[in-house]
């Protein structure tokens, strides 16, 4: 469907316009997408992308700032999100032995347990894009990294 009967504007100024409002409504979209996939689970995507960083990092543990710098929304509150999967027992915390300050943190059985599930299911989040051609999807990927630099 066209941005245009989306959002019932009859037209934009400029193509640029267009293109900056096109982008933040398809991410809009997109994170609705993803917060009903990950519903069932009982995490939000931020969480999802924190029990990833620390699944790569396994066995080694992460630190509040490794995961900030790693994560795909950089205005999340991590320490937040981290103490919510603690609660859930999907990861675990302790004091690092090195520095007092910093704290360790490891995914838990319970965490792989989960990421593997959702594994299973991945297919069903990425059809987003199955009415892309390769080539496509390619180009897509390619101008969004020139958007960004």
């Amino acid at each position: 469907m066209k941005l245009e009967d989306e959002i019932s504007v009859k037209e934009f100024s400029t193509l640029t316009s267009r293109t900056i409002v096109n982008l933040i409504h398809t991410n809009n979209w997109l994170e609705g997408h993803k917060r009903d996939f990950f519903k069932p689970f009982s995490i939000t995507s931020q969480q999802y992308n924190i029990l990833r960083i620390l699944r790569d990092q396994h066995p080694q543990p992460a630190t509040i700032g490794l995961l900030k710098n790693k994560m795909l929304d950089k205005m999340c509150d991590v320490s937040r999100m981290v103490e919510r999967l603690q609660i859930k027992k999907l990861i675990d915390r302790q004091a690092n032995s090195e520095d007092r300050r910093a704290v360790d943190i490891v995914i838990s059985d319970k965490g792989i347990v989960l990421l593997n599930e959702i594994d299973h299911y991945l297919p069903v989040l990425e059809q987003v894009t199955n009415l892309l051609s390769y080539d496509e999807l390619e180009k897509l990927n390619l101008l969004l990294d020139k958007i960004r630099g």
